[in-house]
């Protein structure tokens, strides 16, 4: 080994700068002999260089991200994937929210503009929020940690928002605007129905194309949204609840959100409708995108 691949964290510090000690510290095997202090030093030196660290023995506030308060050095693996676990969690919720929150604004404001009625009504969306955020919340972070937890990127290596995940809300969302808008527009000729039916299609469907993007939303990596899914009956209750709400709300508390019963061919429209996310969400997900944060390409081509 080179002469520098060991040395005590006193001679690292006398030896080399700040700035030195940056570019050597990926060249280092051991540093004995560092104090609580001393190891701050390096430790800081190292999440310089975009290092992930665990230290045992020391809670410095001012470098720490995580604290394990037990003794058990193992449990730092265990740790870390239940972290990474979380923070996925999260982006999948953010990107099941965005999706719903992008197409109802679009397909309103279109809406709106075209025709001044908008499909949506404020009782019919604040009843979407109140089902499909909540449940929907609960239904992702029921997530568990998997064996390819520890070869994702460490938390905050990456962005909360990726272009992977860009690519699949985009693509549910413009999908949600087309049908719905068409909806909007010929369902009355498609269907045979009047204005308050269709109404309730409109609003039917899209409450629908939720919970079933939902499981898209559990892999926006993955082709296979089901993988694992045997092992989560807790987000298969839940989604399981979701339908049974809406069903109690389109069937039975019609006067709540001005809306009319539907019919089961009617029921069965609204189902292919939403069902149709699955295979688009499959296809859309063998399209490559770049690894860089496209808001950053944007930002340094303005």
């Amino acid at each position: 080994m080179e002469s520098s691949a060991v040395m005590e964290v006193e001679e690292f510090i006398r030896k080399y700068t700040s700035e030195q000690g940056k570019e050597i510290i990926d060249k280092i095997c051991v540093l004995a002999g560092a104090s609580p202090s001393r190891k701050r030093l390096v430790l800081q030196c190292l999440k310089d260089k975009g290092h992930v660290v665990a230290v045992a023995g020391m809670n410095d506030p001012e470098v720490r991200d995580i604290v394990i308060l037990d003794d058990h050095f193992e449990n730092v693996a265990t740790d870390l994937r239940w972290g990474r676990c979380v923070y996925t969690n999260i982006k999948k919720f953010i990107q099941f929210q965005l999706t719903i929150n992008v197409a109802a604004l679009v397909i309103n404001i279109v809406a709106a503009i075209s025709s001044s009625k908008v499909p949506l009504e404020t009782v019919q969306l604040l009843w979407v929020n109140l089902i499909t955020g909540p449940l929907g919340a609960l239904a992702l972070a029921t997530e568990e940690p998997t064996s390819g937890s520890m070869e994702k990127q460490p938390v905050g290596q990456e962005p909360l928002i990726t272009n992977i995940m860009w690519r699949n809300l985009l693509t549910q969302a413009f999908y949600q605007i087309a049908v719905l808008l068409t909806l909007q527009y010929k369902g009355k000729l498609i269907f045979g129905v009047t204005e308050a039916v269709n109404d309730t299609l409109i609003f039917n469907a899209f409450v629908l194309c939720q919970v079933f993007n939902e499981f898209n939303a559990r892999k926006f990596k993955k082709k296979n949204i089901f993988e694992g899914i045997e092992k989560n009956k807790r987000f298969l209750v839940i989604a399981g609840l979701t339908i049974f709400l809406q069903v109690v709300m389109v069937e039975f508390l019609k006067q709540f959100a001005d809306i009319e019963r539907l019919n089961w061919e009617q029921w069965v429209a609204c189902l292919a409708i939403a069902v149709v996310s699955w295979p688009l969400g499959w296809i859309v997900k063998g399209i490559p995108v770049p690894g860089r944060p496209i808001f950053n390409y944007l930002w340094e081509h303005l």
